[in-house]
């Protein structure tokens, strides 16, 4: 039984590796290839292929996009998607129902593996995405656990707004208090979370995955 691919890539010579790769095996076929979201919307209403190889960072629409976008319309082919590693995209593909994650990084054997496995019925998620993936779950969740034990809702909102590089006068504004109390607050989420100063706030978000 041959396998019918749309192959999706925004890279021109990826999409040509992804291509010449899989006409060596007997039972590929690629019948299109796209190199942005829309294009691979296209593609799989078109040919109707039985699995979306689907870039995770693509113009237009983006793979999560793109796979959202399958599940609204009623799209049946399975979706194999590439990624260099982007862990909230990586957990929202897997929340989407996608068949397989391949590492761009990875031998490209496994990429045709990969198809294969999904073809059959299969779910091929690589283990080093996956925990990458949990692990980022586990930290967001961590800080959002410290944060919503030892800040108010109120501090919380400042702490995102600073770490997104708002001035205190800019969140005063923001929130209609004055600049003395959005500084006060500050001051309060610096003592709470046992940070000092803007700087090691960022990187308590950031450690967190709440930036």
């Amino acid at each position: 039984m041959t396998i019918r691919l749309v192959i999706a890539d925004d890279h021109p010579i990826v999409l040509d590796g992804l291509a010449n790769l899989f006409a060596q095996e007997r039972d590929f076929a690629v019948v299109a290839s796209a190199r942005n979201g829309d294009e691979a919307l296209q593609a799989v209403r078109q040919f109707a292929p039985d699995i979306l190889v689907l870039d995770l960072r693509m113009p237009k629409k983006d793979g999560i996009a793109v796979l959202g976008e399958m599940r609204r319309i009623g799209l049946t082919a399975k979706v194999v998607l590439l990624t260099a590693m982007d862990n909230e995209d990586v957990l929202d593909a897997i929340k989407l129902g996608v068949n397989g994650i391949v590492m761009k990084d990875m031998a490209l054997r496994l990429l045709v593996e990969c198809v294969r496995t999904v073809h059959g019925g299969g779910r091929w998620i690589e283990k080093s995405a996956a925990n990458r993936a949990i692990d980022s779950l586990l930290r967001r969740e961590s800080g959002m656990r410290t944060m919503a034990k030892n800040l108010t809702p109120r501090e919380a909102q400042i702490a995102r707004m600073v770490a997104d590089g708002m001035p205190s006068k800019h969140v005063a504004g923001r929130l209609a208090i004055t600049e003395g109390t959005a500084k006060l607050h500050l001051h309060h989420i610096y003592s709470k979370l046992n940070v000092h100063g803007r700087v090691a706030l960022l990187r308590f978000m950031q450690r967190h995955g709440l930036d």
